[in-house]
C-alpha cells in the first residue's frame, strides 16, 4: 500500500457538475379587475391620480362654505372693533377723571399731615432749648459716669482677651454689665435732648418726603392729553415691592407725631427729677463697685487654684509619657526579635517543597513547620496590635499634655488679665461726691 493509499480516507467525488437542461418557471401576473382599474395601461393595477365627481363636487362646496364664513367673520369683527373703541374711549376718560380726583384728595391728606408734622416739630424744637439748659448743671456728673462707663467699658474688653474656655460668662461679667446697665438709664435721662432729636429728624425726613410727594402729585395733577412732557413709561403700572397701604401711611406719620408728643412730655418731666436721678445713680454705681471688685477676688482664687490643679496633673502625664515611650521600644524589639524565627521557619518549608516525587509528603516535620510560620505570625500581629495600641495611647497623652500646657497659658493670661490690667486699673473710679455732680 503507498503511502497516498493511507492518506486518502474517503472516496473520491467527481468536480464539476453534468450537463442537464434547468427546469422552467411559469410565469403569472394576476390583473385588477376592479371598479377604478387601469387594465391594459402601463400602470398594471396600480390606482392613477384621478378624482371622482363625487368629490369634485364636495371641494367647490367646501370653497363657498370658506368663503362665506370669513366673511361673516370679518363683519362681525368690525362691527366688535367699533363698539370696543367707543367703550374704551369713554372708560379712559372717565378712568383719568376719577385719577385727577384721587390725586386732589391726596393732596388735601399731605398737606394735612405735612402741616401737623411742622407744628410739632416746632413744639419738639422749642422743648429740647429747654432741656439743654438744664444740662450745664449736669456737666460735672456726666464727667464721672463717663469714667465709670470707661472703667467697665475696658475691663470688658480686656477680658475678651481670655483664650478658649476661660472666656466664660462669670459672675465678674455679670456684675460688669449690672454696671453698664445702671449707667444706662443715667445717660438716657441726661441725653433726653438727643432722644427729642432723633425724633425731630424722624419728623424732618417725614416732613421732607410729603413735601417731595406735594411738589410730584401737584405736577402730575396739572398733566393732561394735550401736556408736551408726557410719553410712554411701560414698566410705571407696576407695584413696587415696598410701596405702603393708604392705612400704613398715614399710620406711619401718626406714630412719628406721637413719638415726637411723648419724647415731649417726657422731656417735660425729666426737668424736675435730675437731682433724684443724680443722688441715686450715684448711689448705686458705687455700690456696683464694691460688688464688682468681691467677684473680681473670687475669681481670682478660683482660678489660681485651676492653675495649681492643672500643673499637677501635667506632671502626671509627663511621668506616664515616658513609661509609654519605653514600653513602645519594648514592643518594637519584641517584634524585631521574631523576624529571625520566621525567616527560618519559612525558608526550611520553601526548600522543603523541592523534594522529588513522593518524597514530597506532609510529614510530621512540615506539619510542625507550618504551624511554628503561623504561630510566629500570629504572635507579630499580636504584637503589632499591641504596639497600635500603645501608640495610639502615647498619641492621645501627648494631645492631653498639649492641652493641658495651652490650659495653664490660659490660666496664667486669664490671672493676668483679671489682676494686673483689671483691678489695678479700677482703682482710679470715681468717688459719690463727682458722681453728684461737685468736685
Amino acid at each position: 500500500m503507498s503511502a497516498a493509499d493511507v492518506l486518502v480516507l474517503h472516496p473520491q467525488v467527481g468536480r464539476c457538475i453534468p450537463e442537464e437542461e434547468l427546469p422552467c418557471k411559469p410565469c403569472c401576473i394576476t390583473k385588477n379587475l376592479g371598479l377604478h382599474s387601469t387594465s391594459g395601461l402601463s400602470t398594471a393595477g396600480f390606482r392613477t391620480a384621478k378624482y371622482i365627481p363625487e368629490e369634485w363636487h364636495q371641494n367647490n362646496f367646501s370653497k363657498y362654505y370658506q368663503s362665506f364664513a370669513d366673511r361673516d367673520t370679518a363683519e362681525n369683527l368690525r362691527h366688535e372693533s367699533k363698539k370696543l373703541i367707543s367703550d374704551t374711549e369713554k372708560r379712559t376718560q372717565d378712568t383719568q377723571a376719577e385719577s385727577t380726583k384721587r390725586l386732589g384728595e391726596r393732596l388735601q391728606d399731605i398737606f394735612f399731615w405735612k402741616s401737623e408734622l411742622k407744628r410739632e416739630i416746632e413744639d419738639l424744637t422749642a422743648e429740647t432749648e429747654l432741656l439743654r439748659e438744664q444740662k450745664r448743671r449736669l456737666e460735672v456728673a456726666l464727667d464721672a459716669n463717663e469714667i465709670a462707663f470707661f472703667i467697665t467699658n475696658d475691663n470688658l474688653e480686656n477680658r475678651e482677651r481670655r483664650q478658649g474656655p476661660d472666656l466664660v460668662k462669670d459672675e465678674v461679667e455679670d456684675e460688669l454689665i449690672r454696671v453698664l446697665l445702671l449707667n444706662s438709664p443715667l445717660c438716657h435721662k441726661l441725653f433726653c435732648s438727643r432722644k427729642n432729636r432723633d425724633a425731630k429728624e424722624l419728623m424732618e425726613m417725614d416732613w421732607s418726603d410729603k413735601y417731595e410727594a406735594y411738589k410730584i402729585d401737584v405736577k402730575g395733577g396739572g398733566l393732561n392729553n394735550q401736556s408736551t412732557n408726557i410719553q410712554y413709561h411701560p414698566n410705571s403700572s407696576k407695584f413696587e415691592d415696598n410701596t405702603s397701604t393708604p392705612e400704613s401711611w398715614a399710620q406711619f406719620t401718626h406714630c412719628n407725631i406721637y413719638k415726637g408728643e411723648q419724647e415731649r412730655i417726657n422731656s417735660i418731666n425729666l426737668r424736675s427729677l435730675i437731682d433724684n436721678v443724680l443722688l441715686e445713680t450715684s448711689e448705686d454705681l458705687r455700690e456696683q463697685y464694691d460688688r464688682v471688685n468681691a467677684a473680681f477676688n473670687r475669681r481670682l482664687e478660683e482660678m489660681s487654684d485651676a492653675k495649681a490643679k492643672l500643673d499637677h496633673h501635667l506632671r502626671k502625664i509627663l511621668e506616664e509619657i515616658a513609661g509609654q515611650e519605653k514600653n513602645i521600644s519594648y514592643l518594637k524589639q519584641a517584634i524585631k526579635d521574631k523576624e529571625a524565627p520566621l525567616k527560618v521557619a519559612q525558608t526550611r518549608l520553601y526548600e522543603r517543597s523541592y523534594r522529588p516525587n513522593v518524597e514530597l509528603t506532609r510529614d510530621t516535620a512540615q506539619m510542625n513547620l507550618v504551624c511554628e510560620v503561623n504561630e510566629i505570625t500570629e504572635s507579630i500581629a499580636f504584637l503589632q496590635g499591641k504596639l497600635k495600641e500603645a501608640q495610639m495611647s502615647l498619641e492621645n497623652m501627648e494631645n492631653t499634655r498639649m492641652s493641658l500646657e495651652k490650659e495653664i497659658a490660659v490660666k496664667s493670661n486669664s490671672l493676668f488679665i483679671d489682676g494686673e490690667k483689671c483691678l489695678k486699673h479700677r482703682a482710679r473710679y470715681p468717688t459719690v461726691v463727682r458722681f453728684m455732680g461737685y468736685e
